[in-house]
């Protein structure tokens, strides 16, 4: 019965910390706003994410008509 327990408790705590895990690896997305020195939106702007652990080592977005951009799907790292 004790070692019945056991197992379970140990069942447990994994299920709990599994998605945190899983959490934790996931990938990110950077977005932004590009504005010029007098806070108007910026169209049209390429944006660079650069990064060793990047397939592509540089991953490169265009602003959209709102000066708008986002990079998605980055793999952790530096």
């Amino acid at each position: 019965m004790r070692k019945s327990l056991m197992s379970s408790l140990v069942i447990l705590v994994v299920l709990i910390l599994l998605p945190a895990s899983a959490f934790a690896q996931s990938n990110s997305n950077i977005a932004g706003v590009v504005k010029d020195t007098s806070g108007a939106v910026l169209p049209g702007v390429t944006v660079e994410a650069a990064s060793p652990s990047l397939i592509e080592k540089v991953r490169t977005v265009v602003t959209d008509s709102e000066g708008q951009y986002k990079v998605i799907n980055l793999v952790p790292g530096t």
